[in-house]
């Protein structure tokens, strides 16, 4: 990032923390995409917080913003079996921010799972959770109950930008890795599986580059949206893979699971929009289908009489290509500061919530100012 964008960047975030101040001695723990703008972001983040561990998603780790934050911030690995094992989450917890105020900022409902004992358990207290993902927000939203306040960002109208310009990128980067190979997309078959906005996103630009979409979600309000849209739709994820060349999934929620992959007609590409862990049940066919590279980020998967390509090993495909959606990005960012802010003070009770539409509204007017000239 050249110096006048780090310092108009820097310049709004000052602006977002003056306006949404935490309240005193709250620590977070960071669960975040670890790409070249985001250093920016947390050290935002540590303006208002102790920030006591960055846990950087293992698959969007740019390599340079790594060594970076590391000199700044302690770094942690991440994975689901950290915070799937209760009582590992709470010892992991106790020897990160022990006795503290705790805000966990997370992407993916990683903290879901052991949220119960963190909250009933812990030596400090946890003041709440900010969420960023559709993905995580089912997550959450899925628990019988919610122990302490839980904000989400994932469905505020300042996402719907990023999301918009997601839906693009992903197409862009799936493109990008089919031409690779000497092939392309255009005039071909696709299946978008989800019709969320990055679902809708998607299939709108595939079908603006001359492919023939159709759309499945299991969700028949999205169909009948889809339909409204000139989509084809589909009443199951085997009919709608039927004749797709090119899949695309963006549900956040295991669009496939083991018994959908041999429904792939031979030769078509599938790619996620989302950690493949939570999109792609890939794993189960380890030991069943013969797992080939055929170039960089592409999988080829074959039994006999059966195969089909994997792009960026089921991972979200944008992250090839360092998934930039422009400034567009801070917006979320900073409403998880105004949530973070917000935690802090206490002014949620437990159980799911949205941010107030001022506080979106306040940051909207703050990021026309800072990047609207």
């Amino acid at each position: 990032m050249e110096s006048p964008e780090k310092a108009r960047l820097d310049a709004f975030f000052q602006q977002i923390t003056t306006r949404f101040p935490a309240g005193d001695s709250v620590t977070t723990l960071v669960i975040t995409h670890l790409l070249s703008e985001r250093p920016a972001f947390l050290r935002a983040m540590a303006a208002t917080s102790t920030v006591a561990a960055v846990l950087p998603k293992p698959r969007s780790v740019d390599e340079p913003t790594l060594e970076q934050v590391r000199r700044a911030f302690t770094v942690h690995d991440l994975s689901r079996e950290l915070f799937a094992d209760s009582t590992r989450a709470l010892e992991y917890l106790e020897d990160t921010a022990g006795g503290r105020n705790v805000v966990l900022v997370d992407i993916g409902g990683y903290f879901a799972p052991c949220l119960d004992t963190l909250v009933e358990k812990f030596s400090g207290r946890v003041l709440g959770v900010v969420e960023d993902t559709e993905n995580g927000h089912q997550r959450y939203a899925a628990l019988d109950h919610l122990p302490c306040p839980v904000v989400s960002v994932a469905r505020s109208p300042l996402k719907d930008c990023e999301d918009h310009l997601v839906g693009r990128s992903i197409v862009f980067s799936t493109d990008a890795l089919v031409r690779a190979r000497g092939d392309i997309l255009t005039s071909r078959n696709a299946c978008v599986i989800g019709f969320g906005k990055v679902g809708r996103a998607i299939a709108q630009t595939l079908r603006a580059q001359d492919l023939r979409v159709t759309v499945h979600d299991t969700d028949p309000v999205k169909r009948v949206q889809a339909h409204s849209q000139g989509f084809r739709t589909s009443t199951s994820t085997a009919e709608a893979l039927q004749d797709a060349e090119l899949v695309l999934c963006a549900t956040g929620n295991l669009a496939l699971r083991h018994g959908d992959f041999a429904a792939l007609r031979n030769g078509a590409y599938l790619a996620s929009v989302t950690s493949s862990e939570d999109e792609l049940e890939l794993g189960s066919l380890h030991g069943l289908y013969q797992r080939t590279s055929v170039g960089e980020h592409l999988t080829r998967y074959e039994i006999t009489g059966h195969y089909f390509y994997v792009l960026a090993d089921g991972g979200a495909v944008n992250f090839v290509h360092g998934a930039a959606v422009g400034t567009y990005i801070h917006l979320v960012q900073a409403e998880i500061l105004a949530a973070t802010a917000a935690l802090s003070q206490g002014r949620f009770q437990p159980g799911l919530h949205d941010m107030p539409a001022p506080d979106r509204q306040a940051i909207a007017r703050t990021w026309l100012d800072s990047f609207n000239r």
